[in-house]
């Protein structure tokens, strides 16, 4: 028998029981601290966290403190949440900046309310984030405030597009920023609050990195690779919103006939921005032309090298449950992409 979190599964056993229980007192403690506020706040910023959700960040955490000494500690749990809280409160500013209309299968706070409600509900999270984070002291105080900075960098840096830098080199900076740099985070506060060592820290730290960055590419392969609703989302909605991910990028560098055409596809003529495309015509070509292309090749083959530097990473630490849990991540993030 086995036990499943965050798409991860664990044999059952002592092991997955303490992470289990790990997670269990997560959520209660994260519903606990956003249910604490003025009832005008509690239902718009429970609104994300009752709808469910992988809580990877978590997880991530918890598999991280079996590293020290005191794994899944209170401070353990207090970290856990924290990034779990920040990771929400991106979502609600998320959807409002793509004008989602859904989330995690229901409607999204900026659809069921306004879009001044779903930034109230984000800035709570965040504000009761800091609260909490503050309990572990000031270095973990200055790590939540270098996240947050990484976050919004990574926001604005994605916004405002690569300026003249190289598509590729932006892309992958963005990717760390918006979604390594808070695994990474999770990775070092499981370390620290469990009392792991300075060197075996810095290690879940970089390991956070590598894994943060190699799920979004492997979610970008399958958004053009995989079947509706493999990936949480339709194939090809990256190219309806005008978003240039790295088999994209990697195949409108190519120099044959498709790369040629994906360029007249989704480039615009006269600026050579992206281009969203509109109709379900151009997607479907470009899908076809993309998912067999060059680029769909050098992309999975970037995953595979990230696959191996996490083990690398990995391989430095000591065996047991938890860096078998942490190796068989790394595997999945490869396969799921098939």
């Amino acid at each position: 028998m086995k036990s499943t979190f965050a798409g991860l599964d664990l044999p059952d056993g002592e092991f997955a029981v303490g992470v289990a229980d790990a997670l269990a007192r997560v959520e209660d403690l994260l519903l606990t601290e956003l249910s604490s506020g003025d009832d005008i706040l509690t239902e718009a910023a429970t609104h994300l966290a009752k709808a469910g959700g992988k809580r990877f960040r978590p997880m991530f955490a918890v598999l991280a403190s079996h590293f020290g000494p005191d794994p899944a500690g209170e401070k353990v749990i207090t970290a856990a949440t924290v990034v779990e809280m920040i990771h929400l409160a991106t979502l609600y500013h998320d959807d409002v900046m793509d004008e989602a209309d859904m989330r995690r299968g229901v409607e999204s706070a900026n659809a069921r309310w306004s879009n001044s409600v779903a930034i109230l509900a984000g800035d709570f999270l965040f504000a009761r984030a800091s609260r909490l984070v503050s309990t572990l002291g000031p270095e973990s105080v200055r790590i939540i405030a270098e996240t947050f900075a990484e976050l919004v960098t990574g926001q604005m840096r994605e916004t405002v597009g690569a300026r003249g830098t190289d598509d590729v080199e932006h892309y992958l900076r963005v990717v760390w920023e918006k979604t390594g740099s808070l695994i990474a985070a999770a990775g070092r506060f499981g370390a620290m609050t469990s009392g792991a060592d300075p060197e075996r820290t810095a290690t879940l730290t970089k390991f956070g990195d590598i894994v943060g960055v190699a799920f979004q590419v492997s979610d970008d392969i399958i958004d053009i690779a995989s079947v509706t609703g493999e990936s949480g989302k339709t194939p090809g909605t990256d190219l309806r919103e005008g978003v240039h991910t790295l088999p994209v990028l990697y195949a409108l560098a190519g120099d044959d006939a498709d790369s040629a055409r994906l360029r007249e596809l989704l480039l615009d003529e006269g600026t050579g921005e992206p281009r969203p495309l509109t109709e379900d015509a151009e997607v479907d070509e470009a899908l076809n032309l993309l998912v067999d292309s060059a680029g769909m090749a050098q992309a999975r083959r970037r995953l595979a090298q990230m696959a191996q530097d996490a083990h690398a990473e990995l391989a430095t630490l000591p065996d047991g449950p938890a860096r078998e849990a942490f190796s068989a991540l790394v595997d999945y993030t490869v396969e799921r992409v098939g």
